[in-house]
């Protein structure tokens, strides 16, 4: 019972005084910026530049699968299908369900045909970016 009452009452002073010791530590020193907060405040282009090839390809990935025949996991025309089939069996809540899904799916294609669209402008601006700063 002893040693446990020594040992927490221990613990006590050493929080105690590290918590004085690094406030004082705190207040007496200010915190200088470090060089790469300044170069952090830009609007992103150059990550995007570098990453623009890769988001081009998810992008033409994704409207591939939904551009798809029916035999295309994730295409419109398959969940078209699902939809047929869930109205024949006569299961209305599934086909109210499958058709809220194709609902967004199909807006999906547009969303992803603008972003393309939008890449391709951002695509053209890194490269003369890129040309005006190797010049």
């Amino acid at each position: 019972m002893r040693t446990r009452s020594i040992a927490l009452s221990s613990v006590a002073v050493a929080t105690a005084l590290l918590g004085v010791a690094g406030t004082a530590a705190a207040a007496d020193s200010t915190p200088a910026p470090s060089a790469s907060a300044k170069t952090r405040t830009g609007d992103g282009a150059q990550a995007l530049c570098k990453r623009a090839p890769r988001i081009e390809k998810r992008l033409h990935r994704a409207l591939q699968r939904l551009q798809g025949k029916e035999g295309v996991r994730g295409s419109v025309a398959r969940l078209e299908k699902r939809v047929s089939k869930a109205k024949a069996a006569g299961h209305t809540e599934i086909e109210t369900f499958l058709n809220h899904k194709l609902t967004h799916r199909k807006s999906l294609v547009p969303m992803l045909q603008q972003r393309q669209k939008d890449l391709a402008k951002v695509a053209t601006w890194c490269r003369t970016q890129h040309n005006a700063a190797s010049s």
